[in-house]
């Protein structure tokens, strides 16, 4: 797989990189950052994925979240990709909730989308595949995101049981078949067949989740889309009728800013962190 590497920066007793590389599953090259703690130069280390929301792309968390700081206090590897595929060649659409920017973390099915649109298999196979290649890192995964990545987080974690030691959000798309975002993205991406749409809805694969990975969310009460995009309290009623694990956080005041996920990114990294050496 062809890799360039494009940005090689300090931080905090690691580096924190910015990589290109080809992806064979999305038919473009692939933005990546990559942040090696300091515990990396001495032997494998466990990886955290973090999936971003709408518009971003991998420069977002890296830049904004601070999460380096505590990556490198638990040693572990922090990967952020880009949200979807993106190139001349790329579908796209006059909006920044729907195309490039817009993946969803699902694989499409329907034209012109299905081409490139392939961001679930990328996540679980093709970009762990290229980041364990490196022997820094291990085997061992956890994966967390924001808003749109909430949601991919939440379905790559319920539909790969085993994957991942961990799982957590933050104001995540909780029910996409149920809100504006997620149904204009579903009826675009998987077409108008409501029963294809459960299997990328966070809510509908918690009744049959094959594993009981706890859940961790974070929601700020403060946040202009908590009524009419993310609707926790769905995810709740669905976790409480399986009777999956959920822990619920709601935040006086926050909103869906990195203002938000920097004041608790630091108890997400302890909460992965201790999954991840299996405590």
């Amino acid at each position: 797989m062809t890799t360039e590497r494009l940005e090689h920066r300090a931080c905090f007793g690691g580096w924190q990189d910015v990589y290109r590389h080809r992806s064979e599953v999305l038919g473009c090259d692939m933005s990546v950052g990559v942040y090696y703690p300091p515990q990396a130069a001495d032997g494998p280390c466990p990886v955290l994925y973090w999936l971003s929301g709408l518009t971003c792309s991998e420069q977002n968390f890296i830049t904004k979240a601070g999460a380096q700081r505590y990556a490198a206090q638990h040693g572990i590897i922090l990967v952020a990709p880009d949200t979807s595929p993106r190139g001349a060649d790329v579908a796209d659409a006059q909006r920044y909730d729907l195309g490039q920017g817009a993946g969803f973390y699902l694989d499409a099915t329907q034209p012109p989308w299905a081409a490139h649109y392939r961001m679930h298999e990328y996540i679980a196979q093709e970009l762990p595949a290229w980041v364990e290649a490196d022997p820094a890192a291990s085997d061992v995964r956890a994966i967390a995101g924001h808003s749109m990545g909430g949601h991919g987080a939440l379905v790559l974690a319920l539909r790969n049981p085993g994957r991942y030691r961990s799982v957590s959000a933050f104001a995540p798309i909780v029910a996409p078949s149920q809100v504006p975002w997620g149904e204009q993205a579903f009826a675009a991406y998987l077409g108008e067949d409501r029963a294809a749409w459960r299997r990328w809805d966070a809510c509908a694969l918690i009744a049959d989740a094959r594993e009981r990975l706890p859940l961790l969310v974070d929601q700020g009460e403060a946040d202009e889309f908590l009524a009419t995009q993310l609707r926790p309290e769905l995810l709740r009623a669905a976790c409480a009728a399986a009777g999956h694990p959920l822990t619920l956080h709601l935040r006086p005041g926050y909103d869906h800013s990195y203002y938000f996920i920097a004041s608790f990114i630091g108890e997400h990294l302890a909460w992965h962190a201790a999954a991840l050496r299996g405590g």
